[in-house]
């Protein structure tokens, strides 16, 4: 069996379960208590970051961890509240790959436009594919609701699919086509300024 495979059958066991308390626990028996606490700011933070399944995103988080300790004995990475928001950080960037496929970390049309328009402010600093979708994760989840799910719908789908979808949006907002046109281009242009003040920090 494959690794990759060993590891999409894995399910937690209480043998596992009890260590990863006992882990979290760092010596000192909360009786669970620590366990809740941190499945608590783990949905607070999938909260923040607006994803629907806060819950099953901070539970696939712990599960996760629990793997990991499972398979290895022990985790001296970081700290366990440290290793577990860590975790939720990869957990958070796959969920978002899984609900915008469009903007990923190559060739998504959302991606090209906002990189294109940084242009000559920030050519040399955004060196590697990761880095700009970690970038652009970022300046998206600094937009409102409204302006992040506008920019996403406005970019996604094939050409001939895009226009259409442009002309449903511009519909359901009540504005036309050239209205929603210039609001996506403001957004955008506030992604692109996001990106380079990112890029500069990183």
């Amino acid at each position: 069996m494959s690794k990759s495979r060993a590891k999409q059958d894995w399910g937690p066991t209480e043998p596992a379960f009890r260590r990863f308390l006992e882990w979290l626990d760092e010596g000192k028996n909360s009786n669970g208590e620590r366990y809740l606490d941190v499945r608590k700011r783990l949905v607070r933070y999938f909260d923040h970051k607006q994803c629907l399944p806060a819950d099953d995103l901070a539970d696939d988080t712990l599960n996760r961890v629990m793997r990991r300790l499972d398979e290895e004995g022990t985790i001296t990475d970081a700290s366990p509240a440290q290793y577990c928001y860590i975790m939720a950080r990869f957990v958070f960037l796959e969920h978002l790959r899984e609900i915008r496929p469009q903007v990923n970390a190559s060739d998504s049309d959302l991606d090209s436009a906002v990189f294109g328009g940084v242009g000559n402010r920030a050519p040399e600093l955004v060196e590697t594919a990761q880095e700009r979708l970690d970038c652009l994760d970022l300046c998206l989840q600094k937009l409102s609701s409204a302006d992040r799910n506008l920019i996403l719908e406005y970019y996604r789908g094939e050409q001939g699919d895009k226009i259409q979808r442009r002309r449903k949006l511009a519909e359901q907002l009540a504005v036309s086509t050239n209205a929603l046109s210039i609001r996506a281009c403001r957004i955008r242009t506030r992604l692109e300024e996001c990106v380079v003040t990112c890029a500069a920090k990183s």
